[in-house]
């Protein structure tokens, strides 16, 4: 009994193991909650649903950051908070291009939940690989916050230059790779990611993708791509593994319930990419100086983040409010992959 509890109080990467307990024990929950109760009847997601989801996930969230902020102090609180609004603000480019995916491959809003909820699976093992490398690149060699800081502003000025341009999924590299590999269905097949079909050489039933399956891989593909920006940005703000790790998931969880609401009115949103391109730069720059020993304020990067975000959000809609809402989910014509 001793041995166990001593196991549970514990360390793994410089916190207590009852706290990465807790937090497993919450995402599992949340994860059981969204496809055992709340989606176990397939349904289209609508706007007001979507946002009722991403309201529960956010107040989650904040439960969760002020049990930090109760239990490792007021600094841990607000690293919690920072990272989880950086994340949530450049991940929300994310979600336009996984907009994009579903249009292209013609995925009908019916079954989007379906690939975004196996595609959590991904991100909460991807991410725990990535942080990890992360983290110990930067306990190891403490330069490597330069090339971080210089990363994120060069992305953040691509990002402004390249704002405009829309995603060619049809040029994508994972795409064409798909296309040239594996089996792959012209239409959908209900819900299935695979379905046994007869080899048109060979006459042999064999396995064959459905767009379904490739929509699931490429916006795993996509998240990946995305993690390569917003990790090293919560870097910027704490070197605590936990911390970087538990903001992530906690962010993408709710984006991921928001993302119906955001895709429906993409045009909306036209100034978001600036805002996020500015933020960006600004989190480049703050890593750049760790290394030197000049740390910003958390508590002042937190409500910077917060009002570019806002004023980026709030600017857009105000300039497209005489605009109709345009989507890039529903192109089902689209959905016709070549054999």
């Amino acid at each position: 009994m001793d041995s166990l509890l001593a196991a549970f109080t514990g360390e793994f990467l410089g916190t207590p193991i009852y706290f990465w307990v807790a937090f497993i024990t919450i995402v599992i929950a949340l994860l059981v909650f969204d496809l055992g109760i709340l989606h176990r009847d397939e349904h289209e997601i609508g706007a007001k649903e979507s946002l009722s989801l991403y309201a529960f996930y956010v107040l989650i969230a904040i439960a969760f950051g002020g049990w930090v902020w109760w239990q490792r102090g007021p600094e841990s609180g607000l690293e919690f908070y920072t990272g989880y609004l950086i994340e949530q603000s450049l991940a929300m480019d994310n979600m336009f291009v996984i907009a994009t995916i579903f249009g292209f491959l013609g995925i009908p809003r019916l079954y989007q939940h379906r690939v975004l909820f196996w595609g959590i699976l991904g991100v909460i093992a991807f991410r725990a690989i990535l942080i990890g490398v992360g983290a110990a690149l930067v306990y190891q060699f403490n330069w490597i916050l330069f090339i971080f800081g210089a990363f994120l502003v060069f992305t953040g000025l691509r990002m402004f230059k390249h704002q405009d341009e829309e995603p060619d999924i049809e040029k994508n590299p994972v795409f064409n790779f798909l296309q040239s590999r594996f089996r792959i269905t012209k239409t959908l097949h209900g819900r299935n990611f695979t379905v046994k079909q007869p080899d048109p050489k060979t006459g042999k039933l064999v396995t064959w993708l459905t767009p379904l399956a490739v929509a699931l891989i490429m916006v795993e593909t996509v998240d990946l791509i995305f993690a390569v920006d917003s990790v090293p940005a919560v870097f910027a703000v704490t070197q605590d593994t936990f911390i970087v790790y538990t903001s992530n998931i906690f962010a993408i969880l709710g984006l991921r319930a928001l993302y119906f609401a955001l895709a429906a009115a993409m045009n909306r949103f036209r100034y978001l990419q600036t805002s996020l391109a500015i933020i960006l730069v600004l989190i480049g720059i703050k890593i750049f100086l760790v290394p030197m020993g000049i740390h910003i304020d958390t508590l002042l990067s937190l409500v910077v983040t917060l009002m570019i975000l806002a004023g980026g959000v709030i600017y857009s809609l105000w300039v497209t409010r005489n605009e109709p809402d345009l989507s890039a989910q529903e192109a089902p014509e689209k959905g016709q992959l070549e054999p």
